[in-house]
């Protein structure tokens, strides 16, 4: 646990104190800088590997009381290297346990993305039907294949599981689904879809999105082609998603994720979204125009998971809180990169036009606590390094806010009807990584200005505007935590509440 490391560490620090005062200057050992360094930038309320290297979520799968979450994974250094399945489980997609590495490189490649369902009945023969198996659907990428540039370094793998994911048994006969030769053809996401009595896999392909379906998730039939000429094109499509959504009026549409690296709206990596129909075969969008679902720097690669019970019926997302343009130089050690919030997906309307709304979880609400909001003639004094701020009650339609710490180190943020924007480039550290000290905005279709939410964790911020009507998630690595919230222009009633570290022992 990160508060017993810290605590081990003061300990240390004491003793040696006492040990030489009077002989010579205190000083901490480099091992004890480099640990106190190691976590200074650690996720509090956010998923992250205890070390070494992640990236994409994978295999985001609900299974009896567990949110299971598989992420691609490098146990050997903090850089990206040759991937695995890191593996972690949870009863409330915040507080997490660590479990073995689920799937490993073998000699068929590396363990790309991908995604895990249950097979309620077990039509792919791996369980039974009082047993139906957990099966993971990945990519497999030959780095030899790749360093040769062959056009058939990726391919579809399975794997299944008989005991709720703990171990693993790979399929004797991968690859299921073989490269008809193309670079890049990875990222399956499957589902079972009732409605069509059928697994559908969408699978990213380059620059666009094909779909196959299947009777038994071995053998596998390509449907169609969706991607060409509409969205954002500005590097190569991954990790997609596709399900069906339904308005509080009744209104249903299938929505498809994409995500794209380079193109993103702030630079580098982001997703897309868009909205359409789909009849087990083919995708037709509504319209040509690009969504994004989210208009921060810093949310990539995300998925829903699978399995979520009908009594519950929410769709539930988790995205990589990081951005290929600097996400291997951030300045943590240890371990390297943490997951968004995990939010809730809901279809709505803004006047005329369906957008995806991407609210925090309910869950989060047993982390917050309340606190007494103080002001200062300067602004409003955060009661700790993990608060959630809210503010309603507003009396204008622009906000303009920042928060700042007594460095000098600050991050401003504005809100109207025409943009939305956030700069960070005096937010602390910013010299790593390309293109990190920016501005970042979008222009945006807001309507009108009712909620925002702002979640501060060690090395990230995001709002979340009319619950989630728009989000921003953005990393910071301030040298000192903020302590001072201010409001410029656009008052409103602010409360603050003390985010729990799910690091704390329970």
């Amino acid at each position: 646990m990160i508060i017993k490391i810290y605590s081990t560490l003061r300990f240390i620090v004491i003793v040696t104190l006492v040990m030489v005062f009077g002989c010579q200057p205190a000083q901490k050992t480099t091992e004890e800088n480099k640990a106190l360094d190691e976590e200074k930038y650690r996720p509090q309320f956010h998923f992250s590997p205890e070390e070494n290297w992640m990236n994409d979520p994978n295999g985001m799968v609900y299974y009896e009381g567990e949110y299971h979450l598989f992420y691609q994974y490098y146990p050997d250094s903090n850089v990206w290297g040759p991937m695995h399945w890191g593996h972690a489980v949870s009863t409330d997609m915040m507080n997490w346990e660590h479990l073995p590495i689920a799937l490993y490189p073998d000699e068929l490649g590396y363990i790309f993305s991908g995604s895990a369902v249950i097979d309620w009945n077990n039509t792919s023969g791996l369980g039974t039907e009082d047993n139906p198996p957990m099966v993971a659907i990945f990519t497999y990428h030959d780095p030899v294949g790749a360093d040769k540039k062959s056009l058939d370094h990726q391919n579809q793998g399975i794997a299944y599981s008989l005991d709720k994911g703990r171990t693993w048994t790979k399929y004797d006969n991968n690859p299921v689904l073989v490269n008809p030769g193309i670079t890049d053809f990875r990222d399956p996401k499957v589902s079972w879809m009732e409605e069509f009595d059928g697994w559908v896999m969408a699978l990213a392909v380059k620059d666009h999105i094909e779909f196959y379906t299947s009777d038994d998730l071995i053998e596998w039939t390509k449907e169609s082609e969706f991607g060409q000429g509409i969205g954002g094109h500005g590097g190569v499509w991954e990790c997609p998603d596709l399900f069906k959504l339904k308005t509080e009026d009744g209104e249903e549409r299938w929505v498809l994720f994409v995500s794209i690296n380079p193109g993103g709206p702030q630079g580098g990596s982001a997703t897309q979204y868009f909205l359409g129909e789909f009849d087990g075969s083919n995708f037709v969008p509504q319209d040509s125009v690009t969504r994004w679902i989210d208009l921060g720097a810093d949310n990539y690669a995300g998925v829903t998971w699978s399995d979520i019970p009908a009594e519950d019926g929410r769709q539930l997302f988790l995205g990589w809180m990081s951005n290929w343009d600097y996400g291997q130089e951030v300045p943590t050690y240890k371990w390297r990169s943490a997951m968004t919030l995990p939010r809730e997906l809901i279809l709505t309307k803004i006047g005329e036009e369906l957008i995806l709304q991407s609210k925090p979880v309910e869950e989060i609400k047993s982390y917050l606590t309340a606190v007494e909001t103080t002001s200062e003639e300067d602004g409003y004094v955060l009661p700790d390094e993990l608060v959630m701020i809210e503010l309603n009650g507003f009396d204008a339609m622009n906000l303009k806010a920042s928060l700042s710490n007594e460095k000098g180190e600050k991050v401003g943020f504005t809100i109207s009807p025409e943009s939305i924007a956030f700069d960070r480039s005096s937010s602390g550290q910013t010299d790593f990584g390309k293109g990190f000290a920016a501005m970042h905005s979008y222009e945006n279709f807001l309507e009108d200005l009712r909620k925002v939410q702002i979640y501060i964790d060690r090395a990230s911020i995001e709002i979340f505007i009319n619950d989630g009507e728009f989000v921003m998630t953005e990393l910071v690595f301030p040298t000192q935590p903020y302590s001072k919230f201010v409001i410029s222009s656009g008052n409103a009633e602010v409360k603050m509440a003390k985010v729990s570290s799910i690091w704390d022992e329970k």
